[in-house]
């Protein structure tokens, strides 16, 4: 019902993102609440009440139903025996919600329609109530008052409809809609709810337009309903639109970073068909638009899990507490299983970061670890590891021959002094690991032999004095026969031919 001052119930459009066509039509239509006088206001609101109260209109306290069906009787849709308003509905390309791109040769095949309805009953549509009141009789949606055979004057009002593709017949439903409460045998989907809205939303039929939200607020969208709803939203008032905008809306700015984040650290922590969920979010960190977004989410759960092995690999190697050596030996135990763990998370962090190209500040991380490389040359020199975690040489050296290819093929485009303390610090590891892994299987040869020409490709990268340094450590990459290890052969030739030339003051 209207309220003493309409301006308290105008519909307020409150985002800017409007069509002239729409804002000019809307604008009208609120102008006729906006301007109606006190007086009127107050005639209106009662013949809306008069309206509400009717027993067409029952609430839960209505009286029987047997009398609201002979009322209802008496003031049906479209009966010229007891209307007193002729309805004209005819197409009209400036009406609102029309869009450009429809076209108009695929409209309805009735142009024009003319229908008999009841003025109480258009009353709760408060557009039609302003425009019923008295003030507006001369309104130029008003065309006359013709009288018909029973010498009863009838109104005659104009309603222009947008010509696309069942306007006309959406129009007829909500014009429908206003003879009865039950909303719900009509609107029964998304899609007729995204149609009736729009023209609820311009005769400011109320009603309509709160059934039509709420269905839009608890029923699932299409892609396409999505975006009818977002074209909708700057028509409703801001509370009527809460629900919808926290449908499709993120409540913050890097709440896509944090779904990521989430979505890494459940598939490597916490899933229990963890494979199934590695490749599941590998595939939308593959497929996700924002590459920034994703390089945050894996490098944050790099750190923690980097962090996790380098405290595990510590309380190994220097256990910082007192008591017997069976609980000092379940202790050193459950660390290095915690390193294994988190080393295996950490390959596969190292992976998508190498896919998604995204691993430079990985390999910066990775090249300046001096004594987490110091802990895992002690442990690997002792024989515990064996026997409690023999995949984790294998593990490490693979986050770090990752990484190595990475930079050797250019993949990653690491600074000088990361290439050169990425090697430096890694290579003891290998060697510790060549040294003490008996017997060598056939796949932690490759892997060995893999690393070694990568840090030699490294090398050669580097200024001839710091290659001269880490060639000479690399002496361990022989073997009895020479003809096995052909990339230490041709990098150590590679270093002297270069030092042959001439000092470089000598090119000038």
């Amino acid at each position: 019902m209207l309220p003493s001052n309409p301006k308290k119930r105008q519909r307020v459009i409150h985002h800017r993102h409007i069509s002239t066509a729409t804002t000019s039509r809307l604008s009208s239509t609120a102008a006729l609440i906006d301007s109606l006088s006190y007086k009127t206001a107050t005639e209106t609101s009662q013949k809306l009440r008069r309206t509400s109260s009717h027993p067409l209109f029952p609430s839960s306290s209505s009286s029987s139903s047997s009398s609201a069906s002979t009322t209802a009787a008496d003031t049906s849709f479209n009966d010229p025996t007891t209307a007193d308003v002729i309805l004209r509905l005819f197409l009209d390309p400036t009406a609102p919600f029309t869009d450009a791109d429809d076209s108009v040769s695929s409209v309805d095949s009735q142009s024009d329609v003319q229908i008999y309805l009841h003025s109480p009953v258009l009353c709760r549509a408060k557009y039609f109530s302003a425009l019923l009141s008295y003030r507006w009789q001369n309104n130029s949606s008003i065309e006359s008052s013709n009288p018909i055979s029973d010498c009863k004057n009838l109104t005659s009002l104009k309603f222009g409809v947008p010509p696309t593709q069942g306007s006309i017949d959406i129009h007829l439903t909500v014009l429908e809609l206003l003879y009865t409460n039950d909303f719900g045998t009509v609107i029964n989907s998304a899609s007729v709810a995204l149609d009736i809205l729009p023209v609820a939303l311009e005769l400011l039929f109320e009603d309509c337009v709160k059934k039509c939200v709420k269905f839009l607020e608890v029923v699932p969208w299409s892609e396409e309903d999505e975006k009818r709803v977002l074209s909708l939203i700057p028509f409703l008032r801001e509370e009527e639109s809460e629900e919808l905008l926290a449908r499709v809306s993120p409540g913050k700015d890097d709440s896509c970073e944090e779904m990521l984040h989430g979505l890494i650290l459940s598939a490597i922590h916490i899933h229990p068909h963890m494979a199934f969920v590695k490749a599941f979010v590998a595939k939308l960190l593959r497929d996700f638009s924002s590459r920034e977004s994703a390089r945050r989410g894996l490098e944050r759960a790099f750190e923690a899990s980097l962090k996790i092995v380098k405290d595990s690999l510590e309380e190994y190697s220097s256990p910082d507490f007192r008591g017997d050596h069976n609980e000092t030996e379940a202790i050193q135990r459950l660390s290095l299983h915690r390193a294994l763990t988190n080393g295996k998370h950490l390959l596969w962090l190292v992976e998508r970061m190498i896919e998604l190209r995204v691993a430079d500040c990985a390999v910066k991380e990775w090249s300046e670890q001096p004594a987490f490389t110091a802990d895992l040359q002690r442990a690997f020199r002792e024989d515990a590891w064996r026997n409690i975690v023999p995949g984790l040489p294998a593990v490490v050296l693979r986050c770090t021959s990752k990484l190595a290819n990475a930079v050797a093929a250019g993949t990653i485009l690491a600074a000088r002094q990361v290439r050169m303390k990425l090697v430096k610090d890694w290579l003891p590891v290998l060697i510790v690991c060549k040294d003490n892994v008996s017997p060598m299987s056939p796949s932690h040869k490759s892997l060995y032999v893999e690393l070694e020409e990568t840090f030699l490709r490294i090398i050669s990268t580097l200024p001839m004095s710091d290659a001269q340094e880490l060639l000479q450590q690399c002496l361990s990459f022989s073997t009895r026969n020479v003809e096995d290890c052909p990339h230490l052969v041709v990098a150590f030739n590679t270093w002297f031919r270069r030092a042959m030339r001439p000092p470089r003051g000598n090119f000038f």
